[in-house]
C-alpha cells in the first residue's frame, strides 16, 4: 500500500520520525511513553509499534538498555527502518516485523526476558464503529489483529517476573483490559486517568500492570491536558518538553 504525506516530525531537537497519513502519533503516544518510563537498565518492547514513536521517546528522554520495536504491517516497518538509520539508532532498537501474538520467550530476537513492554492497542472492539476504508488505518483502530487478551498473554510469557505491561485506552475498556491483564497473571499496580479539562469527563486511562504482582493499585491524579485558563496545562508542558518547543 503507497503511504501517504511522508514527512519527518520532530520528537525532540535531536530525534524525529518518519510519519505517514496512515502511520502518525498523538498525544495519547506521548502520554503513554511517558507514563511507562524505563530505566536505563531495562531491555523493553513497544507492542504496535506503528512509525516507531514511543522507542525513539524514551531513547532521547530514558536512554533503556535496548528496546524492540514490534510491528505487523509492513508499511509501517519500512517508516521504522528509515526512522532508525536517519537517526543512528540501529542499534539500540530493533525492529521485530511480526505478528505479536506469534512472539514467543526464548525465541530471537526474545532471548531474554523483558523489563517493559509499551502497547497503545486498537481502541475500538472489533465489530464496533465505523471501519475505515484504509486497511492500515484499520488495524490500528480495530481489534481485529489482535485483542487485549493477545497482547496480556504474550506480555506474560516474554517479560520478566516483576517486568511491567503499560496501556493506554479508552475508560470504557477499564474493565476489560484488567480482566485480561489478571488472566495472565499480570495485577493492574498503576492507574491515571486523562481528561481535556476539568468539565469534560475522562477521554483516556495509563494502566501498568506487573507480571506476578500482589493485589492493590495506586490510583494516581488524574492528568488534565488543558490549563483552566485555557493552553496547556503546566504537566503538560512538561512532558512535552522541548519536543512542543521544536513543534512550534
Amino acid at each position: 500500500m503507497k503511504l501517504n504525506d511522508v514527512r519527518w516530525e520532530p520528537i525532540s531537537s535531536r530525534y524525529a520520525v518518519l510519519v505517514s497519513k496512515q502511520h502518525c502519533f498523538n498525544t495519547d503516544t506521548i502520554l503513554l511513553a511517558h507514563f511507562s518510563s524505563p530505566r536505563r537498565k531495562d531491555v523493553c518492547a513497544d507492542f504496535g509499534t506503528g512509525c516507531g514513536t514511543i522507542p525513539l521517546i524514551w531513547c532521547n528522554t530514558y536512554m533503556p538498555k535496548h528496546i524492540f520495536a514490534v510491528e505487523l504491517q509492513e508499511n509501517a516497518c519500512m517508516l521504522v527502518e528509515k526512522t532508525l538509520r536517519g537517526n543512528n539508532l540501529e542499534d539500540q532498537i530493533t525492529l521485530v516485523h511480526q505478528d505479536l501474538t506469534t512472539l514467543k520467550a526464548g525465541v530471537v530476537p526474545f532471548t531474554c526476558e523483558l523489563d517493559l513492554i509499551a502497547c497503545n492497542p486498537p481502541y475500538q472492539e472489533a465489530g464496533s464503529g465505523l471501519l475505515s476504508f484504509d486497511k492500515s488505518k484499520r488495524i490500528a483502530r480495530h481489534e481485529g489483529a489482535c485483542t487485549a487478551d493477545d497482547i496480556c498473554c504474550v506480555a506474560a510469557k516474554l517479560l520478566r517476573y516483576g517486568g511491567k505491561l503499560c496501556m493506554c485506552q479508552r475508560p470504557q475498556r477499564l474493565y476489560d483490559v484488567m480482566y485480561s491483564m489478571e488472566k495472565a497473571g499480570i495485577q493492574p499496580k498503576r492507574l491515571r486517568l486523562v481528561q481535556q479539562r476539568l468539565s469534560k469527563a475522562p477521554s483516556l486511562f495509563l494502566l501498568e500492570g506487573r507480571k506476578g504482582g500482589r493485589c492493590g493499585m495506586t490510583v494516581e491524579p488524574t492528568l488534565l491536558i488543558e490549563a483552566i485558563d485555557g493552553g496547556f496545562s503546566e504537566e503538560m508542558m512538561r512532558i512535552y518538553g522541548d519536543y512542543k518547543e521544536r513543534r512550534e
